[in-house]
């Protein structure tokens, strides 16, 4: 109970009296300076003051084992031995607060003026047995089972006043043992079921508190015969045996199971039935048989019991426990059967949270129900600290721990570094207390994985979790002698290898994403090659058998680890930007460890083979280095280390180390190149994906437009433009799906995109220069020249020769292709993500760079050549205005993208003007489509027109039968007239310039398809 005292005069706390006695049975009571208890009718006196105007905790509680009376005041205990006496406390007696009182002749209850409390009580509680002083510190929002701290089992005139600063954490549980029974009885007596009415500090009324007994518990069986109209049984039965057996009002039903038997009509029933009467068993079972016998008639419903077996059970309370839970911890007293259990919410602590001691129909023996914590609100992170971990509570902690951190997670991307502290420090605890079973180890497992996989920084518990997972791996009890747990991005093996029986091992891991868990793969012998599909392979040799410790059944723990993150692996060298040392980490981290041992010096041929595969192939120039991670680095922060290890390159997406001893290893990569800015980088990307976007659409428009109308299509200039076009088009869209594509990490997926890309960027520089061959014929080499099958040939080289490149480079080496940043080739366009692309340099050099540089340097002749020309033709104009220059100037541009001049950029990428040529290249190249569509397209009058007569309508469209539509000749050549077109330069335009410098209409060129 809490009191305070208002005044300093003599008080009363609360008495208990035999009905018609002055004599206080139970009772406290005192003054300024001293108390006075009351147990059995024995007083004790104890000098101790309760001061004014403060809330004392007060707990009393009775031993009858040791015949000891114990009393806690502010949590200091006070012991008292009693004397041979009775010890019980008298029946039917009158229990007040506050008051001391007496009973007349006539049974009412009547105030002993002069020793009432002038003050408050709050939490007045009474259990049927001893609590130790441990239990009275834990219990401190337990509620009563003989008498709670609730109003409907108050009786009072004065309203209770709320008080909101009160907290039952402060107030010390009370026990005392049951009244009227000897404490040999034990804890399963009961309190009856009807509570009696108590008074506060006003008119005492009153109390029947009853002699305390067990209530009764049966088990009945029972077959029945059923007739009338009926679809559901159940409701039917549970009707009639609540009707008949609850009728007293002391008599319950439970946990009724009816089954069909054989046909519509016989049932087999099976309940259980609890009286709190004072019957006699004797009684109580003959009531029941007797109600249960006889026949019951609803209307058209009959039913007939024709066996009936009772048996008393005698079921167990619910034994105490302690529940972690994500609302807190809670613990729940020992509890009779079928009795709600009610305690006080930790958030909010007005609220209450309940939880039965549940009889089970099927074994006749009674459990607790899970919790009903509806009313409470779930704890944070930082209330892990009020959770004490032992052994049996382990897997409800690391539950709690594992719901929070969702929780967490769910609302924000990360944990705060206070409450990820708290999180491992409480899973230590865990691991501490040798709670690492399987489920328990695999509930942490995944609670680290979150905490990777999401923007927590974790430097600071980073060597917490590694040494935390190797001891959970070392500790961890388990069937058989292989297990494995694994999470996203992370794998735990455990392998108990036998001394005498050891020929090595080998540790494989394929992890695709991050977000995935891995496939582990353990083979029980030494490989010394890569596991084939793995990212990571570890081989142990059997040399390791000299290291083995022997161990419990002569055997030893061996454990594998693997992290598809470094996160936990932060050295300042390869995640500071202000070493611009190069180095980054381009592989996972696996380790291995032998229990009880540390392996270390290992002879050149008994070295352990670690092969690590590469996210990001290496290049030829890059160096590559094996390192483990040692933790005594960076001051006993960890750091990556090269000593004792041997790197051996096996391809650009593979290295293999030979080391000496066991620990953490990963591949580091030295890049030590001049990248641009931050800032530059991410401009540069956006320019690209919108320009090739762009692009993408219009050449999309261009080749539905020369596609859809015949008469664009029937000269050759048009069909060498719809090639084009086509090339441009599939360059740009794969260069918008390469990043999409190289995120999935799949290396065929990730080989054939680049070659695809590698395809289109040949295939479009092979058209530019037919593109250019084409205006050569038609300008200065052809004429009168019959070139059969001219457009089929064309095809030929222009899909032909870069479809043979690609399938060269495929059979030589198909790992030249691979997941890269596409800066580091001045020729592909600018992203910032992972990119598919052509890693031999040898084979970019060959099949990119001089491919396209031969290209390029015939199409600047070419294109030398058409200037010429123009220049040729505005001399003999009669006249030069400012509409010929413009027409001119248009025609230069026109040629620039017809013949890719643009992508000369691409080789002036260096010195102090590289970034300047790099936003140029960018800009100009990734809009090349675009610049098509706006030549030869937009800006050419006669593909308007065909705009105008099959798509406009209203005043815009243009009739079919048109004088334009009539200029064009059969089979799509143009007639003399039109020969010369002064809206772009094509083609077409060229055959004009060579006749209007020859001055002679027979100098066409023949190239019949």
């Amino acid at each position: 109970m809490l009191l305070q005292r208002a005044y300093d005069t003599e008080w009363t706390a609360f008495v208990y009296k035999a009905p018609g006695s002055r004599q206080v049975e139970l009772g406290l009571a005192g003054t300024g300076a001293q108390l006075l208890v009351w147990l059995f009718g024995q007083e004790w006196h104890l000098d101790l003051e309760v001061k004014v105007h403060q809330w004392y905790p007060i707990c009393i509680t009775w031993s009858g084992g040791y015949q000891r009376l114990r009393l806690y005041i502010n949590g200091t205990m006070h012991s008292a031995n009693a004397t041979e006496q009775q010890q019980h406390l008298a029946q039917n007696g009158t229990l007040t607060l506050g008051v001391s009182h007496y009973v007349d002749a006539n049974g009412a209850v009547q105030v002993e003026n002069g020793k009432n409390l002038l003050g408050e009580i709050s939490q007045f509680r009474m259990w049927a047995r001893e609590w130790s002083e441990e239990e009275l510190r834990r219990r401190k929002c337990a509620d009563g089972d003989v008498v709670r701290w609730d109003l409907r089992q108050w009786k009072h005139d004065c309203p209770p006043q709320p008080d909101d600063k009160l907290r039952c954490e402060s107030l010390p549980a009370m026990t005392l043992t049951p009244p009227t029974v000897s404490p040999e009885v034990g804890p399963t007596q009961r309190v009856p079921a009807h509570l009696p009415n108590m008074s506060t500090t006003g008119e005492p009324l009153d109390l029947n508190l009853t002699a305390v007994q067990a209530d009764v518990f049966l088990r009945v069986n029972l077959s029945l015969i059923m007739t009338g109209n009926h679809t559901k049984p159940e409701p039917i039965i549970e009707e009639w045996l609540r009707e008949k057996l609850e009728t007293t009002g002391t008599t319950l039903v439970l946990n009724l199971i009816v089954v069909q038997v054989d046909d519509c009509s016989r049932y087999s029933c099976a309940f259980h039935v609890q009286d709190y009467s004072t019957k006699t068993i004797e009684e109580i079972i003959i009531f029941v048989n007797a109600t249960l016998m006889a026949a019951h008639e609803n209307g058209s419903i009959v039913i007939e019991t024709t066996h009936v077996k009772i048996k008393r059970i005698l079921p167990q309370n619910c034994v105490e426990q302690i529940t972690p839970t994500i609302y807190g911890e809670y613990f729940w007293p020992e509890t009779f059967p079928q009795v709600i259990q009610v305690m006080g919410c930790r958030k909010p602590n007005w609220q209450r949270a309940f939880r039965l001691c549940k009889l089970h129909i099927e074994t006749d023996a009674t459990s607790w129900s899970d919790p009903d914590m509806t009313n409470c609100s779930p704890m944070s992170i930082p209330d892990l600290e009020n959770i004490t971990v032992t052994t049996d509570n382990a897997d409800e902690v690391v539950g709690i721990i594992e719901d929070m951190v969702n929780v967490q997670l769910a609302n924000t991307t990360l944990i705060p570094p206070a409450e990820l502290s708290t999180v491992v420090e409480k899973l230590n605890q865990v691991v501490d207390v040798g709670a690492a079973q399987p489920a328990v180890s695999n509930k942490v497992f995944h609670i680290f994985a979150n905490i990777l996989i999401s923007e927590t920084d974790v430097t600071l518990v980073a060597g917490s979790i590694l040494t935390m997972t190797d001891r959970m791996g070392n500790t961890m009890d388990f069937p058989g002698e292989l297990l494995s747990l694994t999470a996203p991005s992370l794998a735990l093996s455990m392998i108990d290898v036998h001394l005498d029986r050891f020929g090595g091992l080998t540790f494989g891991v394929s992890s695709l994403t991050s977000f995935q868990e891995p496939n582990v793969f353990v083979n029980q012998s030494f490989e010394g090659k890569p596991i084939s599909g793995a990212n990571v392979t570890i081989s142990l040799p059997s040399a390791l058998q000299n290291f083995l410790p022997p161990g419990e059944r002569n055997k030893t723990r061996i454990q594998f680890q693997f992290y598809g993150t470094q996160d936990l692996f932060q050295d300042p060298q390869t995640t500071s930007t202000s070493t611009h040392s190069g180095l980054s980490l381009n592989s996972y981290i696996v380790s291995a460890s032998i229990n009880g041992s540390h392996v270390s010096n290992l002879n050149d041929g008994d070295r352990v083979v670690v092969t690590l595969r590469h996210p990001k192939a290496k290049q030829p120039d890059d160096k590559v280095l094996c390192v483990f991670w040692d933790f005594q680095h960076n001051g006993g922060q960890g750091g990556w280390s090269s000593m004792g290890c041997e790197t051996r390159s096996i391809s650009p997406y593979q290295t293999s180390c030979l080391c000496e001893h066991l620990t953490h290893f990963a591949v580091l990569l030295d890049v030590s190149r001049e990248p641009i800015s931050e800032a530059d980088s991410q401009i540069l990307t956006v320019i690209s994906y919108m320009g090739c976007g762009l692009s993408s659409i219009f050449l999309g428009i261009t080749l539905l437009t020369y596609l859809a109308f015949g008469k664009l299509r029937g000269d050759y200039p048009s069909k060498i433009l719809i090639n084009l076009s086509a090339a441009l088009l599939g360059l740009s869209m794969f260069f918008l799906l390469d990043s999409w594509l190289s995120s999935f990490s799949n290396y065929s997926l990730c080989i054939v995109t680049a070659a695809v890309l590698h395809y289109f960027l040949l295939a479009s520089f092979a058209w530019m220069g037919l593109e250019a061959v084409h205006m050569y014929f038609a300008l200065v080499k052809v004429f009168n020249t019959y070139v059969p099958s001219y457009i089929l040939k064309f095809c030929v080289v222009g899909w032909g020769v870069p479809l043979l490149l690609v399938c060269l480079v495929l059979a030589i080496d198909k790992d030249a292709y691979g997941s890269t940043a596409p800066t580091q080739s001045a020729m592909a366009l600018h992203s910032t993500d992972p990119f598919c692309w052509l890693q031999n340099h040898i084979f970019f050099y060959v099949t990119v760079v001089a491919f396209v540089l031969l290209i390029l340097l015939g199409n600047t002749f070419v294109f030398v050549l058409v200037l010429v020309q123009i220049r040729r033709m505005g001399a003999k104009k009669t006249s030069v205005n400012s509409r010929g220059t413009l027409q001119d100037l248009r025609a230069v541009a026109s040629l620039t993208v017809l013949l890719g001049l643009t992508w000369l950029m691409g080789f002036f990428s260096f010195g102090p003007g590289r970034v300047v040529m790099m936003y140029l290249f960018t800009i100009c190249n990734t809009l090349q489509g675009f610049l098509v569509f706006l030549f030869h397209c937009l800006m050419k009058e006669n593909v308007r027109k065909q705009w105008r007569m099959h798509v406009c309508c209203g005043a815009l469209r243009l009739s079919e039968h048109s004088d334009w539509s009539r200029t064009m000749m059969p089979g799509g050549r143009c007639t003399k007239d039109h020969l010369i077109n002064t809206d772009s330069v094509n083609t077409s335009s060229l055959r004009n310039i060579s006749e209007s410098s020859t001055e002679s209409n027979s100098h066409k060129a023949a190239f019949p398809d």
